[in-house]
């Protein structure tokens, strides 16, 4: 049972390290590769209808926790399972790559002049991560991939599994309303 956990960690503690290593690695290259490309913008008329809320820079934030909690717990589904999970990730990421150096994108943002804390959280993002190479969403592709590894497994928790849905639903709506 010791030499098991000690391996449900390890498992999770690589996964968990190449997930963050693919994910620097897919922003670090596609911007290298498309420096000085034109980058095209995707906005559409019905993307006015969203608003602008500071206050949801939480959930975009805040999806980080959740998302550690998740993958623990995916680790700790059978290993092929969790295999799955973690190699669709990465899969995931290589066609963000492929998309976002075939078709760099790019959005405009708001100003943000407001003073509270939510503003500064936008600010916050918008200093930390270019307006480009936004779709597809790396954040929405994770949210939905947490909720698909989760969906129906009696060996997770329903409150975990309904969280991880309302998660990814947040996290979608989220990067419309923080114009991310």
């Amino acid at each position: 049972m010791e030499n098991r956990k000690a391996e449900e960690k390890r498992y999770f503690w690589i996964s968990l390290a190449l997930t963050l290593l693919s994910n620097r690695t897919v922003f670090f290259v596609s911007r290298l590769l498309t420096r000085g490309s034109a980058h095209h913008s995707l906005a559409l008329p019905v993307d006015s209808r969203f608003p602008f809320l500071p206050w949801t820079i939480s959930i975009y934030f805040g999806c980080f926790i959740i998302w550690v909690l998740l993958y623990r717990l995916i680790a700790r589904l059978p290993r092929e399972e969790a295999d799955r999970f973690f190699c669709a990730n990465l899969l995931g990421k290589g066609i963000c790559l492929a998309v976002f150096v075939l078709f760099p994108t790019e959005t405009l943002r708001p100003e943000v002049n407001g003073t509270s804390i939510w503003d500064a959280g936008i600010r916050f993002l918008y200093a930390v991560d270019a307006p480009n190479d936004l779709f597809p969403s790396i954040h929405c592709l994770i949210g939905w991939l947490c909720w698909a590894a989760v969906r129906g497994k009696k060996e997770i928790s329903l409150p975990w599994r309904a969280t991880a849905l309302l998660m990814a639903a947040l996290v979608c709506a989220s990067t419309l309303t923080t114009r991310q």
